[in-house]
């Protein structure tokens, strides 16, 4: 019920009203509390934004997004509303702003219901490393739902929002998507404005949504999308209209061939691409392998660089300007240790070490610029494969959702992002498509890369898929 924006379009047409649907999925939310996806519930706001969209109804004024309910991942800022990344760091911080997303979603009267559980500062692969505790997968309690926009995917996939926005720093929206069987997208590097989003890797985070259909993500697209005079890396070339955009009827979709090779991916999932390429043959489409060679440097590439970024952005988190403060500190000094050991979780600090180290004088050159130097070569190559095709083609994830705290080994929990850090790392939209269903019940997704800009082009091709498969 309401889990599309037509299906809330329809049920204000017959007379619903939009407090009624916020008081629905109030009451669901409080019912689902085990899942810990909410971390705060934005009940009064909420309910008083809902107010005004009925009024604007009834006067014939409303927005696209009238009556739409939408959770915000706990790193996206929302003026006079608690903000706090996960972490115990920002204890009590009140944002005095909201990020331009919101501000977009609230001219087209979406109704914003409250803060959503994920890994702290978006760092992680599983939701579990949050200083509120982990997130509960809908779909089976006993694992995760993915991270680090955990909450963000098991608040849609119980049916708690409509829609959901997440931020993807290295596959943070669509990892969980395809544990959760949802659509997540990752827009092209700049389309949307990180203006009012807690940075993690400034060159890597993007804000993106987590719907139940591709054309869904596509119309919150149009809404969030756009130049920003607040971001100077927001794209000032506008996206078409996806209602215009016109889709081939027979598409170049490339195979990476060193993905079907590689060691750890289920069997299960390597038969559902295989099945999922089948079903694009038969449709017309033209599936090749290519070699992508540098598949065993996609992960290390991506820690060196976000570490270093992770470690320059948190530095601002002392202990003295806003947020948590260690009582036992005597002195300046002793606040910003203190403070900060306390403050951030163990992921985090893990994190700003290595980047520390990769920045410092000795190592820079050794690993950051290097870093640098492989980002480039596989931006070069990707850009080589899209010369010749419009897609490229991964599983989302190599397993489905995995038990909580059952992965130990930090080396392994990062490479849980093989198929999805490509995108982050050379800038291109991508999206995870709920295609596939595991035999121990659980989902996982298939992903298709585009071509920079291409993002209404792959949002109205993977919605033709998602047509395509439910007919079936």
């Amino acid at each position: 019920m309401f889990s599309s924006i037509a299906s809330i379009q329809e049920a204000i047409s017959q007379g619903k009203s939009a407090v009624e649907i916020t008081k629905f999925f109030l009451d669901k939310i409080e019912h689902n509390s085990h899942l810990n996806a909410f971390l705060e519930v934005f009940e009064s706001s909420a309910i008083k934004k809902a107010e005004e969209v009925d009024a604007k109804i009834k006067a014939g004024k409303a927005g696209k997004l009238a009556g739409v309910v939408i959770g915000l991942k706990d790193n996206i800022c929302y003026k006079n509303h608690k903000v706090s990344a996960s972490s115990k760091i920002l204890e009590g911080f009140e944002s005095l702003y909201s990020s331009t997303v919101v501000e977009r979603l609230l001219a087209e009267d979406a109704i914003i219901i409250g803060r959503l559980n994920c890994d702290e500062f978006a760092m992680g692969s599983s939701n579990e490393n949050s200083a509120f505790g982990p997130v509960k997968n809908p779909l089976n309690n006993k694992t995760v739902p993915g991270g680090s926009s955990g909450g963000s995917a098991a608040a849609l996939a119980a049916g708690l929002c409509t829609v959901t926005l997440g931020s993807d720093t290295g596959g943070s929206i669509r990892q969980p998507a395809s544990f959760c069987g949802l659509v997540g997208f990752k827009p092209t590097y700049g389309v949307v404005s990180r203006h009012g989003l807690i940075a993690y890797a400034s060159s890597f985070d993007q804000i993106g949504p987590f719907t139940n259909s591709a054309e869904d993500a596509a119309t919150i697209l149009e809404i969030i999308g756009g130049s920003d005079e607040f971001d100077s890396t927001a794209s000032p070339d506008k996206l078409p209209i996806y209602q215009d955009v016109q889709i081939k009827k027979n598409y170049k979709i490339a195979l990476l061939q060193e993905v079907a090779d590689t060691k750890g991916v289920d069997d299960e999932v390597l038969k559902g691409l295989q099945n999922f390429t089948d079903n694009l043959k038969s449709a017309g489409h033209e599936i090749e392998y290519v070699s992508f060679p540098y598949l065993d440097y996609i992960v290390p590439t991506y820690y060196v660089l976000t570490t270093a970024e992770a470690s320059s952005n948190l530095a601002r988190f002392d202990g003295v300007h806003y947020g948590y403060r260690s009582q036992d500190a005597v002195g300046v000094e002793e606040i910003y240790k203190k403070s900060r050991t306390d403050g951030f979780g163990p992921e985090v600090k893990r994190r700003i070490m290595s980047g520390t180290f990769v920045l410092s004088n000795e190592f820079y050159d050794a690993y950051y610029s290097q870093g640098q130097k492989v980002r480039r070569v596989l931006k070069n190559r990707i850009e080589e494969i899209f010369k010749d095709f419009d897609f490229i083609l991964t599983p989302t994830t190599p397993n489905t959702a995995f038990d909580i705290d059952s992965v130990k080994d930090p080396i392994q929990m990062y490479l849980q992002d093989i198929f999805t850090v490509t995108a982050n790392l050379t800038g291109h939209p991508a999206v995870s498509l709920p295609l596939g269903q595991h035999s121990n019940g659980l989902p996982f997704g298939m992903q298709l890369m585009g071509k920079s800009f291409s993002d209404m082009e792959l949002l109205k091709f993977s919605q033709q898929i998602q047509n395509t498969n439910s007919n079936k």
